[in-house]
């Protein structure tokens, strides 16, 4: 299973996003991509940094917030495309 996050840093420039995908089972980070602007291309980077480091197989469950990126169509065809199962928390969860 992997658990995905978008988080921002403050820095001279700017706001600058970083997303993460972790994978439980071993515990480690195995994709991550920072960029100026929080859009679907980020979290898609993510996944194609782990997909290469790691080869899942199919079925692999992916667990992240309801966000816009998380829920375009770039990257549920990038899950849908990998036979990756996408996962979302509920509204209000927290």
């Amino acid at each position: 299973m992997f658990v995905a996050d978008i988080t921002y840093i403050w820095t001279a420039e700017g706001w600058l996003y970083l997303a993460v995908f972790i994978d439980l089972y071993a515990r480690k980070v195995v994709g991550w991509s920072m960029g100026w602007r929080m859009k679907a291309q980020l979290v898609c980077d993510v996944l194609i940094m782990a997909i290469w480091q790691i080869s899942p197989k199919k079925g692999l469950i992916v667990y992240s917030d309801q966000g816009v990126q998380y829920a375009s169509h770039q990257y549920q065809k990038l899950l849908n495309n990998n036979g990756f199962i996408c996962s979302m928390s509920k509204k209000g969860c927290r």
